[in-house]
């Protein structure tokens, strides 16, 4: 039996590439296990790997006596003496066992705990193969599905590629090569699970670092990324030497890198823009092909309005807000595009609503929407002591202000409560007549 399990334990060393003393300790361990098995769990004895015989040993334990009253744990002195001498009452002679005197069933129960062993370690083993490697790209192959969930095989491991993490409308079959993002590696105890993703923002990075040399370099970065996993993504560069155009690397000779990058993502558009460290230069370039009129920048609530010419607010927006909803993602400001007769029609809205407020003439209007306060709405949502650096205003003033911008704020929208409602009779009217 332990020939044929140390036979074992060569192969799988050689095949798995287990540490060898893993699997000797395991060896060691399931004999302990088997003669106890056999024998009980008091039984006393001690298993080691002859490394020179090529064999594990085990060595019973008995206390030798005068008169044998168990067996199993006793040793007359008369025996004793034959194996050793020098043996005296009360000693603990250790005697060699016949390992073959163990039995099919604890030779069985050996093997199971190697097997156990062995399955400990080849999970140890991957996660210290993958641990570290969480946020490359790997190749796999499609082997099968479970519950729509990809299971690739990626050599010496599984992994699972989530509905979720994949690219929508895209399809694979068992056998078809697979290449994607490790997005996360869970330990768990029927073996590590490594969770990849197509879909994540990273998987478009590390794509275009393979293929273009400056990134992989350092001389190219790529600052942000994000996606619309299937139609569209944008990914923001900047470049360390001034003598290279970080747009122009990533997209390579004739295109060259950048449709490797398209291709891999079945057709995903890329748009690639230069980095800018001023927050609306950087969501100007965000929005392109737009031209840009007008950035106004919020800082406080991280906004932008964005005025764009009437004939191109399609195109900053994009096919159902796409271009827009992206270009947020990417520089991470909340993003408001509006026309510029949009624009210019609500400015005046907004001046007129500053002269409706009483104590406000040209002159004060004209200098609030200087500070920035735009409307009746703007002074309703500021503090007294922001009025109150206006020559002029007194604290007592900028309340009675900031009170009436509220009151006709709530005068607006009672109005608008008000014209819904007799809009909704009347089509409750129109349906039951």
């Amino acid at each position: 039996m332990i020939t044929d399990l140390l036979r074992t334990i060569d192969q799988i060393h050689r095949d798995k590439g287990i540490d060898s003393k893993v699997l000797i300790e395991a060896l060691e361990e399931a004999v302990s296990s088997a003669v106890k098995k056999k024998f009980g769990a008091d039984y006393e004895l001690e298993v080691s790997f002859n490394r020179e015989m090529g064999e594990i040993e085990v060595f019973e334990f008995k206390e030798v006596v005068e008169k044998v009253t168990d067996e199993r744990l006793q040793v007359s002195l008369e025996e004793a003496r034959t194996l050793d001498p020098e043996s005296e009452i009360g000693d603990s002679l250790g005697m060699k066992m016949d390992t073959d005197t163990l039995g099919r069933i604890a030779a069985q129960s050996a093997k199971q705990v190697i097997m156990q062993r062995l399955r400990e370690a080849e999970r140890d083993a991957v996660y210290e193969d993958f641990k570290d490697r969480k946020g490359e790209i790997v190749n796999g192959i499609v082997q099968r599905f479970d519950r729509g969930a990809i299971i690739a095989n990626l050599g010496k491991a599984e992994a699972e590629l989530p509905v979720k993490e994949q690219i929508p409308k895209e399809t694979y079959t068992q056998g078809d090569r697979l290449r994607a993002y490790i997005y996360d590696l869970k330990p768990f105890s029927r073996g590590p699970q490594i969770i990849l993703s197509r879909t994540h923002p990273n998987f478009l990075s590390a794509l275009f670092e393979n293929e273009v040399p400056e990134i992989s370099e350092g001389i190219v970065t790529i600052m942000q990324a994000a996606r619309e996993p299937g139609s569209r993504a944008k990914i923001a560069v900047a470049s360390k030497d001034k003598d290279v155009d970080p747009v122009g690397a990533c997209v390579g000779m004739k295109g060259s890198r950048v449709q490797a990058v398209v291709q891999e993502l079945r057709g995903e558009k890329i748009d690639i823009v230069p980095w800018d460290p001023d927050p609306a230069k950087f969501v100007c370039n965000a929005l392109a092909p737009a031209e840009i009129l007008r950035v106004v920048v919020d800082e406080d609530n991280r906004s932008m309005e964005v005025v764009v010419p009437d004939d191109q607010l399609s195109l900053a927006i994009g096919k159902k807000g796409q271009n827009v909803r992206l270009a947020s993602r990417l520089t991470n400001w909340k993003l408001d595009v509006a026309s510029e007769l949009e624009y210019n029609k609500a400015l005046r809205e907004g001046y007129k609503s500053l002269l409706k407020l009483s104590g406000v003439g040209k002159k004060l209007a004209t200098t609030f929407y200087g500070m920035g306060f735009r409307s009746a709405e703007d002074i309703a949502k500021a503090e007294a002591t922001d009025l109150v650096t206006v020559k002029g205003i007194s604290e007592r003033k900028a309340v009675g202000l900031i009170q009436a911008a509220i009151n006709y704020v709530q005068s607006l929208e009672s109005d608008k409560d008000k014209a819904r409602d007799e809009k909704e009779e009347g089509l409750s009217g129109g349906i039951n007549g």
